[in-house]
């Protein structure tokens, strides 16, 4: 069962082009209108001609899918919706046989309250010291033991009937771990040994920066260091130990670290921690070439003191999909969040996010591609009576959620459900059919192609830094390979001559008659 080490040398990840699969919007195997294994496996032809190095699950384990899968119930079982530990064994296999390597989700902050330890906890056994049980504040006990707020919104307590209270940093139905306690240490030391002897190449670590609490779970206060919650020095600790266990089977980290300050995000990149972290600052900058820039050369920057590579990421399953959010105008609201009745210029988006494609991929560093954004899909409006999404209800009504971007994707034009399977457990929206694959495939001026091309040609740029080059107000433009490829983007209101160069490689659209690139346009140049 266990995999040879790697030579010391395999850094696929480095560079690497990432997939993340949401597995219960991707395909339905079945016809229950649930996305799972066997869609996965029968879809592993189209992931292998789109180029792509690496999948990226989010979780597939035992659920009562409160929260989309992140309340794990037992992380050595499937989800029956999804099939079984043999079909995802399986799956690993043959995605390699195929050059794809296979990274899983854990989400170690919490559990669903239907797991053992949780239900073992409430029975009143020695398991309570694995959560963070606390008697209430006030006379009577009625208050929670701090102010701390859920993620999703109300307070961060839920109270039991024999009035004590729980902590959970998302939804009741995912009580926090306590991290100080050897066992919880252990188990998921041992989890991570269960899925690399499985053959999994990596480990994507959900909210990692949160899994330590001050013990004495005081009140929160603005600007007090360190948080009570957040990027915990005892942390650091924990992801030696799953570097070690990683380190044994040749296996990679990405981390989930939402911080403002850079110095301590690179931390968790050190030698003996994370091989990699998400970036969320390109993610969610607006269609802004100053800004853009900014974010990349600090991205690059804080990457740089210890060695680890970039990562570069467009949308996931929690943030508007890229067309709609390049599509809107500046709303002065968080640019990647959800929110109802936004005016939307798809036209205008799709043509961002094309150019978008070109400058994630020129970047040096590891792509991240969420399943349908090499289709150009937009966010989709859910019916509030198929809202499943916990921050829905959590927010009042007033936050639409995540299910807009986790619509289960079209796959062949005229096939019912746009060829997802049965019907889907999210509504597909009129038109769907209009961005599936099949239609994509033998156009060569869709989405799919572009993506398509770009992974293929994406090896010229080569390993080494990024050069800026001289530009317009407006226009990005830089040079990777030792100069040998340049990437230019133009985000100004005009169009603009291109640099000197020999040929043009790639363009996420034509140029216009002049040989000028236009606005909201990117190409790749060979110097």
């Amino acid at each position: 069962m266990g995999q040879p080490t790697p030579a010391p040398n395999d850094d696929w990840w480095r560079s690497a082009v990432i997939y993340q699969v949401y597995v219960r919007s991707f395909a339905d195997g079945d016809g229950d209108g649930t996305g799972d294994l066997a869609g996965v496996r029968a879809r592993l032809p189209y992931l292998a001609g789109l180029g792509v190095d690496a999948l990226w699950f989010n979780p597939w384990y035992l659920s009562p899918m409160k929260d989309g899968g992140y309340d794990v119930a037992d992380y050595r079982t499937i989800d029956p919706a999804f099939g079984t530990l043999a079909e995802a064994e399986k799956l690993i296999a043959e995605a390699r046989h195929l050059g794809i390597r296979t990274i899983v989700d854990i989400v170690p902050n919490h559990v669903s309250d239907q797991h053992p330890w949780f239900r073992a906890a409430l029975a009143g056994g020695p398991e309570r010291e694995l959560f963070h049980f606390r008697p209430g504040r006030g006379e009577h006990g009625e208050l929670p033991p701090n102010d701390w707020k859920s993620e999703f919104g109300g307070p961060a307590w839920s109270r039991l009937d024999d009035g004590d209270w729980y902590l959970h940093l998302f939804a009741p139905e995912q009580p926090d771990l306590n991290w100080a306690h050897p066992a919880v240490r252990q188990e998921h030391e041992d989890i991570l040994r269960f899925w690399f002897e499985r053959g999994v190449a990596g480990v994507r670590i959900d909210s990692a920066a949160l899994l330590v609490k001050d013990p004495r779970l005081p009140d929160f206060v603005e600007g007090r260091d360190p948080h009570p919650y957040v990027d915990r020095g005892e942390l650091h600790d924990v992801y030696r130990a799953w570097r070690a266990v990683a380190d044994e089977y040749g296996g990679v980290f990405v981390g989930e670290v939402w911080l403002p300050d850079t110095e301590r995000f690179a931390r968790y990149l050190r030698p003996d921690e994370l091989h990699t972290a998400f970036n969320f600052s390109f993610m969610t900058c607006p269609w802004d070439a100053a800004r853009l820039r900014t974010s990349i050369e600090d991205t690059l920057a804080e990457h740089a003191p210890v060695g680890a590579p970039a990562t570069w990421v467009l949308c996931n399953h929690d943030v508007t999909r890229t067309v709609t959010r390049y599509g809107r105008a500046d709303t002065g609201f968080d640019f990647a969040a959800k929110a109802f009745g936004t005016p939307t210029d798809l036209a205008l988006g799709t043509r961002r996010a094309r150019a978008a494609a070109l400058l994630s991929l020129a970047l040096p560093g590891a792509v991240y591609v969420y399943q349908g954004e090499e289709l150009g899909l937009p966010e989709a409006d859910i019916p509030l009576d198929r809202i499943e999404d916990p921050m829905h209800a959590r927010s009042g009504g007033t936050d639409p959620g995540r299910d807009g971007c986790r619509v289960p994707l079209p796959w062949t034009a005229g096939a019912p459900h746009a060829g997802f399977g049965g019907e889907p457990w999210l509504p597909q929206p009129a038109g769907w059919a209009s961005y599936a694959a099949d239609r994509q495939k033998g156009d060569p001026g869709s989405m799919l192609a572009l993506y398509r091309e770009a992974i293929r040609l994406r090896p010229v740029l080569g390993d080494g830094p990024l050069t800026w080059l001289p530009a317009a107000d407006g226009v990005l433009a830089f040079s990777r390979a030792d100069g040998g490829v340049l990437c230019v983007v133009n985000l100004a209101d005009t169009p603009v001559d291109l640099p000197a160069h020999t040929a043009l490689l790639l363009g996420s659209g034509p140029l216009d008659p002049d040989g000028r690139l236009p606005k909201d346009t990117a190409v790749w140049l060979r110097g």
